[in-house]
């Protein structure tokens, strides 16, 4: 049944930054060419500096998400019809006031009740002030009626360690409750990623084998081939553990080893995840060189032109579930950047028998060419028996050719909209992820003994070892 799109203000804090003109703009755009938003939806876009929404559409590549990137003149005007933009110091109190009575306006001007979305677009160290004194001005509040709903959207990082993590999510429930707060993991919200629970849980066949007895191994994987491109502050600052680990693939891991709940609502997909991820292990400092691998490639340090960096751009390490279920199945998460491919995929791998030595082999590629894959051996044609590997593949854009595919932000933003919270990380979940990585941080902080280099554009330091059990 389709969901009612409620009448919404939408307000951006760094509606001139990077992300918002890569991503959240052209997706406000697309989802307005498609009429998917309420008809009294408005964007209040914040910034610093003096703007004209001219100046600012101008800039952005508004189209990317069309398939012929082609731009529609009339969902161009319809959009430059709901932003608003509004000049704000963050820092000052008053500000916020004033904002609020602005809001309020425009609701009055539409005479309906409209939810309010605080989509924070900027770095986490200006975040908590402004959480802070949104709650403390009234806007973790209902509208002006009593009506509405108030939510509040945060993009990754959520904290720079387990410490900062824990002090981002205090700050914000002093202010908004838990179900207000959408923390963003766009990773979630690719088509490949929830179909992850879809193929799991409607299909029986898959049930009995998702377990210790018939699962050799799981690998997630998210492979780049470029390099932190000119990013060096930030970088500098992350590392791939965090960028990448903590944040997206352990969210992943969660998805494909939790236990099914008993109905597929946000709540209880939450529940399980959770439970799944108080059970992953840390890697054990006395086991890093047998399950971690850690690398940096070779033009690095030129890059950032810092000779004695030992940020990682390439992490692979191995990780157990404490249950019996996965009683000693080795979960193998892997990133790294400037390799020779772009590759982001979740392999179940499964245990060969006595009859059949071979690997059969599950495969959700996430990025590129989307698909489903299922590697088998069959008989190849002719009188001799000669068994063969094939493998049968399911394409989402051969499959779903004529369907609309949201982006990852365009989900992200219609769900958050919706009030849907399946697709967003809970508190408690965040502060599994970072338990589970902190020890790591903690040693390489002190060491960069175990740091391999790689070649750019290369294959990466070898990770064989971490594919049986230690």
């Amino acid at each position: 049944m389709k969901t009612e799109i409620p009448p919404t203000i939408l307000v951006i804090f760094g509606i001139t930054g990077d992300l918002s003109k890569r991503y959240l703009l052209p997706s406000l755009y697309h989802l307005v060419e498609q009429n998917l938003l309420n008809e009294h939806t408005e964007i209040m876009g914040v910034t610093r500096g003096a703007l004209k929404i001219d100046e600012l559409l101008s800039t952005i590549e508004l189209c990317v998400n069309s398939v012929d990137k082609t731009c529609d003149p009339s969902a161009i005007k319809k959009l430059r019809e709901r932003i608003h933009i509004r000049n704000m110091d963050v820092t000052r109190p008053e500000e916020y006031d004033a904002l609020l009575k602005e809001l309020n306006d425009i609701e009055e001007k539409h005479g309906v009740h409209m939810n309010r979305l605080y989509y924070l677009s900027i770095p986490p160290s200006t975040a908590q002030p402004i959480i802070t004194l949104l709650g403390e001005h009234g806007h973790n509040a209902s509208g002006p009626h009593g009506a509405g709903s108030t939510r509040l959207l945060i993009e990754k990082p959520f904290g720079f360690d387990l410490v900062s993590a824990q002090e981002l999510i205090e700050t914000t429930s002093k202010q908004f409750g838990e179900d207000q707060v959408f923390r963003i993991d766009h990773y979630l919200a690719k088509e490949t990623v929830q179909n992850i629970l879809a193929v799991r849980f409607n299909n029986p066949i898959f049930t009995p084998l998702w377990n210790s007895k018939h699962i050799a191994y799981i690998e997630v994987l998210a492979e780049e081939k470029l390099d932190i491109e000119g990013r060096v502050n930030f970088y500098e600052q992350t590392g791939a553990l965090r960028d990448i680990i903590q944040s997206h693939l352990l969210q992943v891991l969660a998805l494909v080893t939790m236990d099914q709940p008993d109905e597929l609502t946000s709540d209880k997909i939450h529940e399980q995840k959770t439970d799944l991820m108080k059970l992953l292990q840390s890697v054990p400092l006395h086991k890093v060189n047998e399950r971690v691998v850690r690398g940096q490639y070779d033009t690095y340090k030129s890059e950032v032109e810092n000779p004695h960096s030992n940020v990682e751009t390439f992490v692979a390490l191995q990780t157990f579930i404490a249950s019996e279920q996965w009683a000693d199945v080795p979960l193998i998460v892997k990133t790294g950047k400037a390799l020779t491919e772009k590759l982001s995929e979740v392999n179940v791998v499964f245990k060969p028998s006595e009859q059949s030595p071979h690997h059969n082999v599950l495969t959700f590629t996430l990025q590129p060419n989307e698909s489903l894959k299922l590697s088998l051996r069959v008989k190849k044609p002719g009188f001799e028996d000669v068994i063969e590997p094939i493998e049968m593949e399911f394409k989402y854009k051969n499959a779903f050719s004529g369907t609309f595919t949201p982006t990852a932000y365009e989900r992200v933003l219609m769900d958050a909209i919706r009030g849907d919270h399946t697709l967003f990380a809970t508190a408690d979940e965040i502060l599994e992820s970072w338990r589970v990585v902190q020890p790591l941080l903690d040693m390489w902080a002190k060491s960069s003994e175990d740091l391999e280099i790689y070649d750019h554009g290369g294959s990466g330091p070898d990770t064989s070892k971490l594919y049986t059990a230690h």
